[in-house]
């Protein structure tokens, strides 16, 4: 009987390894296939660019940035991002004064709603966009968020 556990055990051990290792490889596959130019935007043509655009953005009223008017603590301050275009496929997070200026972003599978919440830093007042991709036009929406004790080393 103790020989039946043990033989029942390893082949648990092993089928859960071999799930690991293929989990492993495709999360590494994953992680290399990311736009690295999209974080190493110094301003918003730059982000565009690297998402893939060659025109500038422009505004619109189908995304929205949800932003404090002033946050007293730059080390967190919420911003809500969203969209209502369905031909959205990513939205990007932009803090113009950051020294890495794009902050995240979000790739949008069709069908799910374009709705994200997520914490940053800011090292000073700033501009904040939201920044989303639709083919081949880059749409987006500003606002300005004053920050009275700077979290970016500040």
């Amino acid at each position: 009987m103790l020989r039946r556990e043990f033989s029942t055990q390893s082949v648990a051990i092993l089928v859960l390894s071999a799930f690991a290792g293929l989990t492993h490889k495709a999360t590494k596959a994953q992680a290399t296939s990311w736009n690295h130019g999209v974080f190493e935007a110094k301003n918003l043509a730059d982000a565009v660019k690297a998402m893939g655009g060659s025109t500038p953005a422009e505004m619109s009223a189908d995304v929205s940035l949800n932003a404090p008017e002033i946050a007293e603590n730059g080390n967190v301050v919420r911003i809500g991002l969203s969209t209502s275009n369905p031909a959205v496929t990513q939205i990007a997070l932009l803090v113009e004064k950051n020294p890495s200026v794009v902050s995240a972003v979000f790739d949008i599978v069709p069908g799910t709603d374009a709705n994200f919440s997520t914490n940053i830093k800011m090292g000073q007042s700033s501009n904040v966009y939201a920044v989303a991709k639709a083919g081949d036009k880059f749409l987006y929406a500003v606002k300005e968020v004053k920050v009275t004790l700077g979290g970016c080393g500040g």
